[in-house]
């Protein structure tokens, strides 16, 4: 075209036309050039390229300061950024460097450091072999929430993947990046795997290391060494801050995430009824997943390790007395047991999710799992119904228990303690409510019960427990624990002495 000069692209495409056997005029509109040029082509005739240009077409803005300010910065500290010190320069030279200088100054100081500044970090790639490698990592779903029954889920998500088929299992982690959650999950997805692979690393351990003393980290990587081990499996770690060091499993948390996302638009729901339906939800997901690398994987479990006949300890131990008060304090939180427990030593098998408590060899009791959300307080975790069979013998403690808040399972009842103790006398107020937390106890109705009485205090009537049992509870024993009488009203003497016959009525 007329003004433009012709690129070399334009040259190929009509040649290529040209021996396609286009005509001579046709290849040119083709190419985009005109007949004339096209001509001059077929003739042999090619066009000049304009040579780069190596000169400058106008004065050097910082000739003046180049050489005396900025490259003795810039040796000194190649990390200085070209705004850094376009900056200065403005800050030092008012009113001589204007803004749009700035791109120019950037060109300057990328062309400087391509020539004399420092090697950059380089990545060298891994060749992906069947069977070397597992990696291991947490990670957050950021901006994604997931609700169980309406209640935010706090949680973060176990990882482990194989480099070589991208093989992923996915385990939902409740509390942080510790030891226990990195052994369950990695021992669940070698099972699910059925075998190991040659080397396992992770950088989660790190995390682990926070506030540890020398002598508790050396634990740590005793630990995660001899877990490797017992599957046949070298330990190894990143650098502590070198997230690209796990980039195989770093990578692919984004296209989980994605998957995560995209899953929960298509089941236009956040919302899970339990934690199971869930972690169920979730491997299905993965399973489907997985299902692209088949073949690969089918290639990889040929080079895995055989996996031994039982698992490593995934869990951490304590010994703890249940106390007086029927609760145990546990990693900065206070539980209740059941009160057959007072005064036994329990021996502790802690999970992410649960403790099991044993007496001897005897599992006595497992509870699920609770975590300190405000690490500078403890927290509390208490089932009334460990403590409900007690408190019926006497209720009158209830009032001043520290426990109190806590006895009550929930905002409802909570609402529902706050209307009694308001209507009705101390003593009473007392009885009333412990018996309504044995009636949930005893007849497995805590929701059922609480939304019935909301219902009823909305329209100022307190049922009695009498009227209370007969809807959750008829089947029930009518005798009642001591202190928790019903509220039958009392009959005046005028109405026992009716049922005495009169004097005629005896001689008859």
């Amino acid at each position: 075209m007329s003004g433009k000069a012709i690129t070399p692209e334009q040259v190929k495409l009509f040649m290529k036309k040209r021996t396609e056997g286009d005509p001579q005029q046709q290849a040119s509109a083709k190419a985009g050039i005109s007949a004339r040029s096209g001509r001059r082509i077929d003739s042999g005739i090619l066009p000049k390229q304009k040579e780069p240009r190596h000169w400058r077409t106008r004065k050097d803005p910082f000739v003046e300061v180049w050489e005396n300010e900025i490259v003795p910065r810039l040796e000194k500290s190649s990390a200085l950024t070209p705004t850094t010190l376009f900056e200065d320069l403005q800050d030092r030279h008012p009113g001589r460097f204007s803004n749009p200088l700035k791109r120019t100054f950037q060109r300057r100081v990328k062309a400087w450091k391509a020539r004399y500044g420092p090697d950059k970090e380089v990545m060298f790639r891994q060749g992906k072999e069947a069977g070397r490698l597992g990696l291991s990592d947490f990670t957050e779903l950021g901006d994604i929430e997931i609700t169980i029954a309406g209640k935010s889920l706090d949680h973060r998500l176990y990882h482990f993947r194989l480099p070589y088929s991208g093989w992923s299992h996915i385990k939902v982690i409740l509390g942080g990046e510790s030891y226990t959650a990195l052994a369950e999950g990695l021992q669940e997805a070698l099972q699910r795997l059925g075998g190991a692979p040659k080397e396992h690393r992770t950088d989660s351990l790190s995390a682990a290391y926070k506030n540890l003393s020398k002598s508790e980290q050396e634990d740590l990587t005793e630990r995660y060494q001899s877990l490797c081990e017992h599957y046949g499996m070298t330990p190894t770690r990143n650098n502590r801050g070198v997230s690209h060091e796990n980039g195989a499993v770093e990578s692919p948390h984004g296209h989980i995430k994605n998957r995560i996302y995209q899953a929960l638009l298509l089941r236009e729901s956040h919302d899970f009824d339990s934690l199971d339906d869930y972690r169920q939800w979730l491997d299905g997901l993965i399973r489907r997943f997985n299902r692209r690398g088949e073949d690969a994987l089918e290639i990889e479990r040929n080079h895995l390790r055989s996996l031994p006949t039982h698992n490593a300890t995934d869990y951490s131990e304590q010994v703890v007395k249940v106390t007086s008060s029927s609760t145990i304090a546990v990693k900065r939180v206070l539980y209740s047991v059941p009160a057959r427990l007072v005064g036994e030593s329990l021996r502790l098998h802690i999970y992410d999710d649960r403790i099991e408590a044993y007496v001897g060899s005897t599992r006595a009791h497992t509870l699920a799992r609770a975590y300190s959300l405000n690490h500078n307080r403890r927290a509390r975790c208490i089932d009334y119904r460990h403590l409900i069979g007690q408190l019926v013998r006497k209720p009158q403690a209830f009032r001043y228990s520290q426990l109190r808040d806590d006895l009550l399972p929930n905002a409802t009842y909570q609402q529902i303690w706050a209307y009694i103790d308001q209507q009705m006398e101390p003593r009473a107020a007392c009885k009333r409510i412990v018996g309504i937390l044995a009636l949930a106890a005893r007849a497995d109705c805590e929701q059922a019960l609480g939304a019935y009485l909301q219902h009823q205090l909305a329209t100022d009537n307190l049922p009695s427990l009498h009227q209370l049992e007969q809807r959750f509870d008829p089947n029930a024993s009518r005798g009642l624990p001591v202190g928790l009488e019903t509220d039958s009203p009392q009959h005046t003497l005028a109405h026992y002495d009716a049922l005495i016959p009169a004097p005629q009525e005896m001689h008859s």
